[in-house]
């Protein structure tokens, strides 16, 4: 259903995308990355069932530029019947994340490793021809970049999530605080535990080039 994203990362980059065909895995990994990129405040919006089936096909242009507190705006601005409500909503989308994250990493540690065994027979096959290994190329590429945006995506939504709870916490303070305040932990552990590629700190998934991201052991071709 979301085939496209990779595509998205890819051109987000000036890289053409890749005319192969999808391996299951690669189609997996697109899939689990949707949910895990699309803001939580944008599940309940009129076109978040066009989105969640791929039908749309676009990423909307605040999801580029992340805002930290833009989250937390959306939770105090909605209408709930108590505050305890809020407290309830903050921690479902946070325990969302935290189901998703394994799925989707066991996913990309197969498709980063089969990615480094075709970048190294790159080296060695001499019957691909050039449009071949450029096609093979800018498919490691899709890939390094969807994991890469999924990490930053999820390192995101912790501090967004903290943020909206130390709102809360201000604004109608509640006992449910500290389980919320777990399951930022809970998440913040599984983020840690699940760093398949390394981000130049600092820099913003669009901003490094594909050949800055680091896995453990080249996913990416150096220039």
């Amino acid at each position: 259903m979301h085939a496209w994203v990779g595509q998205e990362a890819a051109a987000a980059h000036g890289i053409a995308p890749s005319t192969y065909p999808l391996t299951d895995d690669e189609r997996t990994l697109r899939d689990l990355a949707y949910p895990l990129i699309e803001p939580p405040y944008e599940r309940n919006r009129w076109y978040s069932v066009l989105n969640e089936y791929g039908l749309n096909r676009t990423f909307q242009p605040d999801w580029y530029d992340y805002d930290p507190l833009a989250y937390g705006n959306r939770l105090y601005a909605d209408k709930f019947r108590s505050a305890s409500a809020r407290y309830n909503r903050l921690n479902d989308d946070i325990r969302n994340d935290v189901v998703r994250i394994e799925p989707f990493f066991i996913v990309a540690r197969r498709v980063v490793d089969i990615d480094r065994i075709r970048e190294k027979s790159l080296d060695h096959v001499t019957a691909v021809p050039p449009e071949g290994a450029a096609n093979a190329r800018s498919r490691i590429a899709e890939n390094a970049l969807v994991v890469a945006w999924v990490q930053q995506s999820l390192a995101d939504r912790a501090v967004s999530y903290q943020l909206a709870l130390e709102g809360l916490l201000v604004a109608t303070p509640y006992p449910m605080a500290v389980e919320v305040e777990r399951s930022i932990t809970l998440m913040q552990q599984k983020i840690a535990a699940n760093q398949v590629i390394a981000i130049p700190a600092g820099l913003r998934w669009r901003a490094p080039k594909v050949s800055q991201l680091e896995p453990k052991g080249p996913v990416v071709r150096k220039q």
